[in-house]
């Protein structure tokens, strides 16, 4: 079995990539583990909490024992799914700061920087929304974004409490102007989960020369410095899966590394103790690892305003049952349907703290207080300095790896956590929530200390799940450099790598659009066509961002 091309996942870059090469009349092979995404419980998007909590759909990996988070090991879902991530993630369509992609092309991503994705991110998406800035947005990409009704009585209350606070209200997040509070945008469609799956994948899948194929991958075949294609093993058979032009790595920031690793392309020292021969000593492989770590400001309500209601086995049942057949009502939002983007101090020239507010106090993996009514925000640092490995266990290919964060390893993260946590106490008790507020359940009114805070902390962080920068881009000049900019595996020729392993830094916000983005460019890259022209756009910065927080 062979193609032109070999594709190792079909997440989120993976099947903007098999969608573009196949359109382009290559031959396309995208190799998946994971099953089927069929059913409710991924296509529901009220139901995100269970695809990531479910082994079939998750690959179901934990990290090491975080040291400054009291040694907890948090679980790190990457999706084992037909669409990857992007079929059990949060639905929450972020593209990131105009900066985050400037500051790619500073640290040696050249090509990269925001006029050069601009017109990628217009292209792969089909914009629904309402008010905004619509020369900044696509119309006629495969990716369906949209905005949820805002028609609980606290969802529209946090936007109105930011703007009370001081800070500006935005009518397009991803459009010029991020800062400030106003309506989230989802891969939500018709009711329905707009997963790379369904934008890309599908449509692909129905040309001739797109085929997928079931299969777990073991390690890239490389002979004379050249890939060749990959090692599967396919219905307890080994066999090779050729590439007659090229293999790409879209296996996320977890797996790529990993296979990179696998096939002898890492730090030459640490696959020499695992047994591996070196193919190319590349020691960035694995190294940068970067997330978005925050924390649930819970409330409870002093009315019954939130969707808490709904919370037992009779309310699920009934919006489960109204999704089936109408695939409308509260099964048809993620409820993360307003959020916020703030500067945590003066000086910071654009957002480093992003909220995500939920009209229920509940957790990822739907367990929600007993105290009732309440609702939450979610806060976190976008820009953490904190970096993390993700490290070969065994020269097993079925052996999980050994993925390290080292969450909150830098002194900067421990202060700008207290800042996020103050700022969104500030903004609950705005008169918007009056009304609403009742007691803070999480950290709770005790917590006031910079110790305390600390404390709660460590006990009560989650992963917002945003791993990324695990074979980062750069020049082929620089040592730590995974990946050249047009997404070369740099010392072994037909290889290429494309998802968000090849992040130089995170972005900010949620991480799925900028994903995708690696897939839509890479494949203009990999099919050797001039970019996209580059739109010269100005983001809008704060005028007295220096001298002012808000």
């Amino acid at each position: 079995m062979q193609a032109d091309f070999v594709i190792v996942g079909a997440g989120s870059a993976g099947c903007a990539l098999a969608y573009r090469l196949s359109e382009a009349g290559a031959s396309v092979l995208v190799i998946e583990h994971g099953g089927t995404d069929a059913g409710p419980f991924i296509q529901m998007p009220a139901a995100l909490s269970f695809p990531m909590n479910m082994r079939r759909y998750d690959w179901g990996y934990r990290t090491e024992p975080e040291p400054q988070l009291n040694n907890r090991r948090l679980v790190c879902p990457r999706g084992k799914v037909i669409g990857g991530s992007s079929s059990i993630n949060g639905m929450i369509y972020v593209r990131g700061h105009a900066r985050d992609y400037d500051t790619w092309a500073e640290m040696g991503a050249d090509g990269w920087a925001f006029a050069d994705v601009l017109p990628y991110f217009k292209r792969m998406e089909t914009w629904h929304g309402e008010t905004g800035d619509p020369d900044w947005r696509g119309r006629d990409g495969p990716l369906h974004v949209s905005r949820g009704p805002r028609t609980n009585t606290l969802v529209r209350a946090f936007v109105e409490a930011g703007r009370q606070a001081g800070y500006p209200v935005t009518e397009d997040y991803n459009g010029r102007q991020q800062e400030g509070f106003g309506a989230f945008e989802s891969t939500i469609w018709r009711g329905r989960r707009w997963s790379a799956a369904n934008a890309y994948l599908r449509p692909a899948l129905r040309r001739r020369n797109c085929t997928l194929v079931r299969a777990f991958v073991e390690r890239v075949v490389i002979e004379d410095g050249r890939a060749m294609g990959v090692a599967v093993r396919r219905r307890g058979r080994a066999e090779v899966i050729g590439a007659r032009r090229e293999v790409i790595l879209a296996a996320s920031a977890i797996n790529s590394p990993k296979l990179l690793m696998l096939s002898g392309i890492g730090p030459a020292r640490d696959l020499a103790a695992q047994g591996i021969d070196v193919v190319a000593d590349r020691p960035g492989v694995g190294r940068n690892l970067q997330d978005h770590l925050e924390m649930y400001i819970q409330m409870s309500a002093k009315a019954p305003v939130s969707l808490y209601k709904h919370w037992n086995i009779l309310g699920k049942g009934l919006i489960g049952a109204r999704w089936l057949l109408t695939r409308g009502g509260l099964g048809a939002s993620n409820q993360f349907e307003s959020c916020g983007f703030i500067r945590s101090a003066a000086g910071v020239d654009y957002p480093d703290l992003q909220f995500h507010f939920l009209p229920i106090a509940v957790r990822y993996d739907g367990q929600a207080p007993p105290e009732g009514h309440g609702f939450q925000a979610h806060v976190g640092p976008m820009r953490s300095k904190s970096r993390g490995t993700v490290t070969l266990r065994s020269p097993d290919p079925a052996a999980p790896p050994v993925i390290r964060f080292n969450y909150m390893s830098h002194d900067d993260d421990w202060r700008d956590f207290r800042t996020g946590i103050r700022l969104t106490r500030e903004i609950f008790a705005q008169p918007a929530f009056a009304p609403f507020a009742g007691r803070e359940l999480q950290p709770g009114d005790a917590a006031q200390t910079d110790a305390a805070l600390d404390a709660a902390i460590r006990d009560h962080a989650e992963s917002a799940y945003h791993p990324c920068g695990t074979a980062r881009m750069g020049r082929r000049d620089d040592p730590m450099a995974v990946v050249d900019p047009e997404t070369r595996v740099i010392g072994v020729d037909g290889l290429r790598l494309a998802d968000s392993s090849v992040f130089p830094q995170i972005t900010n916000g949620n991480i799925n659009a900028p994903s995708i983005l690696v897939g839509e460019k890479a494949a203009d890259h990999i099919l050797g066509r001039a970019p996209l022209a580059p739109d010269n756009a100005a983001p809008w910065v704060h005028p007295d961002w220096r001298s002012a927080q808000r």
